[in-house]
């Protein structure tokens, strides 16, 4: 799942606040109960709330993650996980920026800082091993979103110091709220990441009669409406995609956040040292 969770608002005069927000948001995580989960704008506060209400679902849920301006401040690129089902290896956080371990770092152009937390996973299940990417793109800049692009591909593709090489051959998931359509077009987010990246949108790579309804993912509390995906879960060779769907819950009329959550079923190839279905 990828869920842009909207930050915590806590007045409580907000008719979207998150106290108002957070039974919506359990409800719908414990029902779904997903093994993976990489989590957009969530604050330090609103995700302990989430890990807590995720043990409802009776799997054993832990997170990691960084405030984009250092420690606890600032908004998070989450990655949740079944710790039952995925077992992490090693994990890194770095900024879309020039250096990217410069904490806080981000470009003139951009709108605020940003970055990207990974983890490598080890599959208890199924066997073999993967490595999740959770970003959050710009929302101000189209250069600002097109470096990130870039360096997401250097990451997974061609890592040079100061970035962490990636072993190779090891499928790669992508989760994020990339702030611009799936079909923005050649030279775009979405293009380069397919193209440079050598990814595949799970969205497009699912069985037409198993995926869902296509919704604007970024709904601004309005509910289910045609239009633009932002939210994307992308996958390398290694990573077959079973099924997707964008989840418009809300109970009684209360949406959880003013993005939908995309999830996709994700099975790791016999090539891919063994394989299960994430």
């Amino acid at each position: 799942m990828t869920f842009n969770l909207r930050y915590a608002d806590y007045d409580s005069a907000s008719p979207h606040a998150w106290p108002l927000r957070r039974p919506a948001m359990a409800e719908l995580l414990t029902r779904e109960a997903p093994d993976l989960i990489g989590t957009q704008e969530g604050v330090h506060g609103q995700l302990r709330d989430v890990h807590t209400d995720l043990q409802r679902s009776g799997k054993s849920y832990e997170w990691i993650g960084m405030g984009r301006e250092g420690g606890s401040r600032g908004e998070f690129m989450a990655v949740f996980y079944d710790s039952g089902r995925l077992a992490p290896v090693e994990y890194e956080h770095f900024w879309i920026f020039d250096d990217p371990h410069r904490v806080g770092g981000k470009w003139p152009h951009s709108g605020s800082p940003r970055m990207v937390t990974w983890v490598r996973f080890r599959d208890l299940v199924g066997g073999g091993e993967f490595y999740a990417l959770n970003t959050h793109l710009d929302n101000a800049s189209h250069e600002a979103r097109l470096g990130g692009a870039r360096l997401l591909v250097d990451q997974m593709r061609r890592p040079a110091a100061p970035l962490v090489p990636f072993e190779p051959g090891l499928p790669r998931v992508l989760t994020g709220d990339f702030n611009v359509p799936a079909d923005a077009g050649e030279g775009g987010v979405h293009d380069i990441l397919l193209r440079e990246g050598e990814m595949t949108d799970s969205w497009t790579a699912a069985p037409a009669e198993r995926r869902s309804a296509e919704y604007r993912t970024w709904h601004d509390y309005k509910g289910p409406a045609p239009g633009p995906r932002i939210d994307w879960i992308l996958t390398s060779p290694g990573v077959r995609t079973v099924s997707t769907k964008i989840n418009t819950f809300a109970p009684g009329g209360r949406y959880p956040s003013d993005h939908f959550p995309v999830q996709a079923v994700l099975e790791l190839e016999p090539s891919s040292r063994g394989a299960g279905e994430v």
